[in-house]
Formats: C-alpha cells, sequence, structure tokens
C-alpha cells in the first residue's frame, strides 16, 4: 500500500481492540503491518461472534473485520524459544511494533522493550495496557467496559443511571493516541537512530478524552454528573422530541440563538435578557428548554430539519446506524468500502476517515485469514523451505497450505 507511511514495518503483537485499532490506523497510513497471532486460534475477537461474514472455516468476526484492515497475519507461537527468535527477527527489521500484554508480560519470552531495543535500537516499542506500565494497578487486567467505569465517563452517560458508550470507546480512544505517539517517536528516530519505549494506558487516555467534564470538575471541584442528552456547558444543545422523531439542535453561540428563535416564530426568546448569553440560558435552563420543546412538539421532525437547514442552525436527525450508512453524504463520500477475500468473498469495511489529496493509499486489502502470510514472512527472514516445514510442523508456526 502507498501512502505517507509507505517503507514503514510495523510488527503488532496485539490483539482485541485498542493495539489492532492503533495498527490499524498506521495501515491506513499506508505502512505494511505484519499481525502476529496464536497459531490454531489467532487473535481473541476472531470468535467475538455474532454475527459473522462466511460460514465453515471461513468465516469472521464482524468485530475482527472492524480492526485488522490492511493488515498481513502470521501465526508464531512466541513462547517457544523458536518462535521468539523468529518475532526478534522481524523486529530487527521493523520501524514499530505494538504490544498488549500486561505490563511484564512479555519479559519472559524475550520480548520486552529491553530485549528488543538491543536488536534494533531504533526501534519505536508502543505497549498498551489497562493502566499503564508503573502505578499500583499496572498488573491489573484492563478492559473498556471497565475503563469506562472507572474514569468517570460513565456518570456523565445516560439519564437515571450511569451507561456506558454504545461503542469501546476508551479501546479506541487509546489506539488513536497509541498511532499518535508512536508517530511522533517514529519522527525523532529517524532523525537520530534512538528509538523510544511509548507507554499508553486505558486510563490514562480516556481520563485526558474527559476534555471538558474533566475540566469541568477540576475548576469547580463538583462532579458533573449526568446530562442525558443535554451538554453541560451550552443550550439549547441536545435532543429534542418533535411529533414523531427526536432530533438534535446544536447551537454553539449567541448569532445561531437569535437565528433559532426567528426560525421558530419565538422573537420573544431571543429578546428576553435571560436568554441572551450562553451562560445566561445556561443558567436558566430549566425555563428556555420546555419552552423550545413545546414549540418543538408541534410538527415533525422533518418539517424542523428542513427550518433548521433553510436556516443554517446546525442540527441532526437522530439516524439508526442503517440510516446513517445510507445518509446521501456518507455514500457520496464513499464511506463504505468493500475488499476481496479468497474464501469470504466480498468484505464490507469503512474507510478511514483521514483522506490525503496527494497522497492516495492504494485499495486496502481485507483483514487477513489467519495466517495467512507465515511462509511468506518467514522466508523474508531468510529461513529456509526445510526450516518453515519443521517450524509448521512442530506447531510453532501456522499456516494454510
Amino acid at each position: 500500500m502507498s501512502g505517507p507511511l509507505d517503507g514503514t514495518l510495523v510488527l503488532d503483537l496485539s490483539r482485541v481492540l485498542a493495539g489492532p485499532w492503533a495498527s490499524q490506523t498506521l495501515a491506513d497510513l499506508g505502512a505494511r503491518v505484519i499481525k502476529v497471532e496464536r497459531p490454531g486460534k489467532g487473535d481473541d475477537t476472531r470468535s467475538w461472534g455474532p454475527p459473522y461474514l462466511g460460514s465453515g472455516e471461513n468465516r469472521e468476526s464482524a468485530y475482527f473485520l472492524s480492526a485488522n484492515r490492511g493488515k498481513e497475519s502470521i501465526a508464531i507461537d512466541f513462547k517457544d524459544p523458536r518462535g521468539r527468535d523468529v518475532i526478534l527477527k522481524l523486529a530487527a527489521r521493523a520501524d514499530i511494533l505494538i504490544e498488549n500484554y500486561k505490563p511484564g508480560g512479555l519479559s519472559a519470552c524475550g520480548l520486552d522493550y529491553a530485549s528488543v531495543s538491543k536488536v534494533n535500537p531504533a526501534i519505536v516499542y508502543c505497549s498498551i495496557s489497562g493502566f499503564g506500565q508503573t502505578g499500583p494497578y499496572a498488573k491489573k487486567p484492563g478492559y473498556d467496559f471497565m475503563i469506562q467505569a472507572m474514569s468517570g465517563l460513565m456518570s456523565v452517560t445516560g439519564t437515571e443511571k450511569p451507561t456506558k458508550v454504545g461503542v469501546a470507546v476508551s479501546d479506541l480512544v487509546t489506539g488513536l493516541y497509541a498511532a499518535t505517539g508512536i508517530l511522533a517517536a517514529l519522527t525523532k528516530a529517524r532523525e537520530t537512530g534512538q528509538g523510544e519505549w511509548v507507554d499508553v494506558s486505558l486510563l490514562d487516555a480516556q481520563l485526558a478524552a474527559l476534555a471538558n467534564q474533566g475540566m469541568n470538575y477540576l475548576v469547580t471541584g463538583t462532579s458533573p454528573g449526568l446530562a442525558g442528552n443535554a451538554h453541560p456547558n451550552i443550550v439549547p444543545y441536545q435532543v429534542f422530541e418533535s411529533r414523531d422523531d427526536p432530533f438534535v439542535v446544536a447551537v454553539g453561540n449567541d448569532r445561531q440563538f437569535i437565528t433559532l428563535c426567528r426560525a421558530i416564530g419565538r422573537d420573544d426568546l431571543a429578546s428576553d435578557k435571560r436568554f441572551a448569553s450562553n451562560a445566561g440560558r445556561v443558567e436558566n435552563r430549566q425555563v428556555l428548554v420546555p419552552a423550545l420543546a413545546e414549540v418543538f412538539r408541534q410538527h415533525p421532525a422533518t418539517h424542523w430539519l428542513d427550518v433548521f437547514d433553510s436556516h443554517g442552525i446546525p442540527a441532526a436527525p437522530v439516524n439508526t446506524i442503517a440510516g446513517a450508512f445510507s445518509d446521501p453524504h456518507v455514500r457520496e463520500r464513499q464511506t463504505v468500502m468493500t475488499s476481496e477475500r479468497e474464501g469470504l468473498g466480498s468484505v464490507p469495511g469503512v474507510r478511514s476517515p483521514v483522506r490525503f489529496r496527494n497522497n492516495v493509499p492504494d485499495e486496502v486489502n481485507a483483514p487477513p485469514a489467519l495466517g495467512d502470510s507465515t511462509r511468506t514472512v518467514l522466508r523474508e527472514i531468510s529461513l529456509t523451505g526445510e526450516e518453515i516445514e519443521t517450524l509448521l510442523d512442530e506447531a510453532v508456526a501456522a499456516g494454510p497450505g
């Protein structure tokens, strides 16, 4: 694949979501990503279904497909010394290594940063974990749901009870922070020849991603609490009910508020001193929001969305996922793509949101079958045919054919 990271080799020892999301991001940017998986089983998410695409031996979970496009797979048991040596030979050639084992978990295999940096001092080695490489929780396992709860995210999500976000947002944010840190370290490594150990934790990442809600607490000393579909700092910026379907209004400044009031025939609200500024609207939301809600219930959502669109007022329908993917704008942007995989057929996917004008990546490869590149990659590190077959016969490696 071409792209800004063309010529960059990533060795991906991670599994599930945060690590694979980071490596998939790098693959989208043009890097070659070799995913290292357990022989016979592979990444845990290969079995996280239904739903599955395909059937029988060729089936693949939708979960796995979501986080592993553009990669090659090798199946290597690196707990076996021979498998470890294979990984070290690959690491000696790699620019980046990503892993998400518990801190210290790869030391016994001789694949920790200290060991890998001896064979490749310039490597950027990224460790993703639940709680980081230090601290009292460092050895604890960490999963997205746990982190959403521990970080306080759930305490500001929902209406009556704390609620998790509908996707594993802590994993995804961590993967994106990891990719950013990796690229920064890679820039430095290419300038100086000195690699880096990048330590990214789910808890740190999610705390950082609390953004204004985290700062609301730090400034006031009071936890924000549940806000449902309303914004803690902006009014009106929430879901409203129409005669039929709900919709979102996202008024971000005083000018937009005045325009909104005129568009719905409530100039009196715009001229009310209590609502003249956002601070006033936040302070008096218990008066303003019911007044707006009463107006919005008089007509269906399509009526209001047309009104808002004609007046340049930020608003949106509350789509299902099917509705989102069938939106004409999304279709025009070709956000949904397909790729082909032997034995699985046409694989749908979501195109990277990062688009380049002067550096367009090639067609994206489908997420790999388990061990589909084992033989190819082993030949690249100069193993003989006999050595490869021995590793395969003794289950140190696995691959088709």
